[in-house]
């Protein structure tokens, strides 16, 4: 099952007003799909204007895991929340680029400049980060 929570050392104090870092770890694939997206649409509560999902630790990602993303994403615009994708793990990026969503959602090389960036809610499309392009 697929880990999620408040990255230790980015208490509430560290991070930007009405931001919420989520770190995922091990497989988003179908077994853990179900529970993390009632994690995921937890998350997306009164108050929050940017979630940041980390990415780092993910070994792999199915279609049921993509789904979750992006599902994600399109609840969190309904509710004027912005959605960033930081740090993808390679495989991550693989999978990312080979179904071109990484034009679809906003992704980030790192935590600290998915954090950086303004919280607009009419954020763009993500350009294409060095770390993605081929």
């Amino acid at each position: 099952m697929t880990g999620a929570g408040v990255i230790p050392g980015h208490r509430g104090a560290d991070l930007p007003a009405g931001s919420t870092v989520v770190r995922l770890d091990r497989d988003l694939g179908l077994a853990a799909a179900p529970a993390l997206r009632l994690r995921l649409m937890s998350e997306l509560r009164p108050g929050i204007r940017l979630l940041v999902l980390d990415l780092s630790r993910v070994q792999s990602c199915d279609p049921a895991g993509l789904a979750v993303l992006i599902g994600t994403q399109r609840r969190a615009a309904e509710r004027g929340i912005v959605l960033r994708l930081a740090a993808p793990s390679p495989p991550v990026v693989e999978l990312l680029h080979s179904t071109g969503l990484e034009r679809c959602l906003t992704v980030c090389p790192d935590l600290p400049g998915a954090l950086e960036r303004g919280t607009s809610t009419h954020e763009p499309p993500s350009p294409r980060p060095s770390s993605l392009a081929r």
